[in-house]
């Protein structure tokens, strides 16, 4: 049987969101973190209190217990009501999965409850400035040291990497190892720890209050309690965690489409041309339409792909489908946005113009669109040799 009602608990879920998300993430707070490319630390903090972040984790490490349905609920209304500020928010426990998948009970206690009780803020370092797509490149390195591991090496395009108390850091083990992805590890490195430095990335074209940065590894020691899961397992950690970030991202992407469309809505109806409402022309309705109709698409495909993987199936074309679609209906509706607005959609004004810059990224990190294709290919073709 299939059914496409949520429970009484996701639509409270999603209510709730959605009336926090409109009343605090207003238009000017959100002109404001663009402008200064700050973290709205203090909106974070609210929506940590309320439940909201780590939604997904265990009652016992300060989640829920819920799954990645309700967590993208959430993740779609936060950025609906706002781009930037739901952008932000959402990610700032980004890589905390792969923790709570892998992780020892003590790196568990340690980090989730701080993640979720809007304490600490999480960061994944995999893509490095020579292995952007591919992650079977990296270069940086974790070499045994007595009952230390020591980590050299530079990640880049951090998400958060200016603000994390945590980093889930991928780093070759077992520089023998064939093929060379069966020699990766996941490390837990703390902010504090001596050799690690950051610098951020300014000047982005969106989501600029959500902190990018170069992460650099200078003799960085952290003993074996430091390593999550197994020695040599981190990559199919990693692969297994994208899977799962790929919805969420979706999510974004689906939100950030929603909430540029209610604007251009609202706007088409109050904007009047030649004697009328410029909702009143056809070709604008249709134009319309068609939007709406990739929304929903869209929509459909992520909760699909959501409610998969809680019941425990990976399924990384099913994903790739959903974070490729979304990306791609985001950024087309946002360019349909500003051109249904005209020049004032050019300006901050209408606030589309910020929903489309931040929109782009979508279709770039957790898996370019390209990288998402190939996997959908394989996914249907199987490999060739």
């Amino acid at each position: 049987m299939v059914n496409f009602e949520f429970t009484q608990e996701q639509k409270d879920i999603q209510k709730a969101a959605r009336e926090f998300a409109v009343n605090e993430f207003t238009k000017e707070r959100g002109e404001e973190y663009d402008k200064k490319e700050e973290f709205p630390f203090e909106l974070w903090k609210k929506a940590c209190e309320l439940g909201f972040i780590g939604v997904h984790f265990p009652e016992e490490y300060g989640g829920a217990g819920l799954g990645i349905l309700e967590n993208t609920l959430i993740v779609e209304e936060f950025c609906r009501a706002d781009s930037t500020i739901g952008s932000a928010i959402i990610l700032a426990d980004f890589s905390s999965e792969v923790v709570m998948r892998f992780g020892s009970e003590q790196q568990k206690k340690e980090v989730l409850p701080k993640v979720a009780g809007g304490k600490a803020i999480t960061a994944g370092c995999y893509t490095e400035p020579e292995a952007g797509s591919d992650l079977t490149a990296i270069k940086t390195k974790a070499e045994k040291d007595g009952d230390e591991w020591v980590i050299n090496g530079t990640k880049t395009f951090i998400t958060n990497g200016t603000i994390a108390d945590y980093f889930i850091v991928l780093a070759v083990t077992d520089p023998e190892a064939k093929p060379r992805y069966r020699g990766f590890t996941t490390f837990l490195v703390k902010k504090d720890a001596e050799g690690l430095t950051t610098n951020k990335i300014g000047g982005k074209f969106g989501i600029k209050a959500s902190p990018t940065s170069e992460v650099n590894f200078k003799d960085v020691r952290v003993g074996d309690d430091a390593i999550i899961g197994q020695l040599n397992k981190g990559f199919y950690q990693v692969l297994e965690f994208f899977d799962e970030s790929r919805i969420e991202i979706a999510a974004q992407a689906l939100g950030i489409a929603q909430g540029a469309f209610d604007i251009t809505i609202e706007y088409v109806k109050q904007r009047k041309q030649f004697g009328q409402p410029i909702a009143a022309f056809q070709a604008l309705q249709h134009r319309l339409a068609d939007l709406r109709t990739q929304i929903e698409t869209a929509r459909l495909l992520i909760y699909k792909s959501a409610w998969n993987y809680d019941q425990g199936r990976i399924d990384p074309g099913l994903t790739s489908m959903a974070k490729y679609w979304a990306g791609k209906v985001a950024v087309k509706v946002c360019d349909e946005a500003i051109q249904m607005h005209g020049g004032y959609g050019y300006i901050a004004e209408y606030a589309v113009e910020r929903f489309y810059r931040d929109a782009k990224i979508t279709e770039i990190y957790e898996g370019t669109k390209e990288i998402q294709l190939n996997t959908i290919a394989k996914d249907l073709l199987g490999k060739f040799k």
